[in-house]
């Protein structure tokens, strides 16, 4: 599959977008962005709910994360990218679901995919779910979670880093034993004290940035593989 570039039929195809009422350049000039993103166009070809989608088979190619029958809970899913490969290279399916997402924002149905439509910062909603994996252990988390940013760059460092910290917290906690760990960053969002506990919980742990993450964007994915595991790892009955 041809995940970036421009294919042969789409040279001559860039769009220009005319500012237009009270619209801002700088909206204006996101949007031609996005418009001629070759991921945002692939997208729609293959079926994907966004660009997102080639993150994570781009580093599923290189890490081997996704495989048949593992248990994945995908966290803020929208708009469901994630969970559309996952369900599709695990097998879930609507009568035996591997694959779970959460989000406040809505997300339309997957077949294959429980998606709770629920904020993964309320406090009930590690427990909602492991319940809705059928009370077993992950095999894999993802986090795609980024806060909204405020355009002040202190505030939004923080605000995703605090992202991050409940993530791995929630794998920590869900994981099996040997199970991977895939999360969402910023440049400068993992200070050396999380570092220090992701290498104390997983036998290895490092920065991808896979070629469908914009160059200029400040976003970079911690891969930590092998947890190392808990006393109390067993699947949950």
């Amino acid at each position: 599959m041809a995940t970036s570039g421009r294919g042969r039929g789409e040279r001559g195809l860039y769009q220009r977008v005319k500012t237009a009422g009270k619209r801002k350049e700088s909206s204006t000039r996101w949007l031609e962005r996005h418009l001629n993103d070759p991921y945002v166009r692939r997208s729609k070809i293959d079926g994907y709910r966004s660009r997102a989608a080639y993150k994570l088979l781009e580093i599923d190619e290189k890490h081997k994360l996704l495989k048949p029958g593992i248990r994945i809970v995908d966290l803020g899913a929208a708009p469901g990218g994630w969970c559309q490969i996952a369900a599709d290279v695990t097998g879930s399916t609507d009568e035996n679901p591997l694959v779970v997402g959460i989000d406040y924002l809505d997300v339309e149905p997957i077949p294959g995919v429980v998606l709770l439509k629920k904020d993964f910062l309320d406090d009930d909603a590690p427990q909602a779910l492991m319940e809705a994996l059928g009370g077993h252990k992950a095999d894999l988390v993802l986090s795609d979670m980024a806060a909204p940013t405020t355009g002040h760059r202190k505030t939004d460092h923080l605000r995703t880093t605090h992202l991050f910290e409940v993530a791995a917290e929630f794998a920590r906690e869900n994981l099996v034993t040997g199970g991977n760990f895939l999360s969402k960053v910023f440049r400068g969002g993992t200070e050396n004290e999380l570092l220090r506990q992701l290498k104390q919980d997983y036998h290895s742990v490092v920065h991808v940035k896979p070629p469908a993450s914009r160059q200029e964007s400040p976003e970079l994915y911690v891969l930590a593989k092998g947890f190392r595991g808990r006393n109390d790892n067993e699947p949950m009955t």
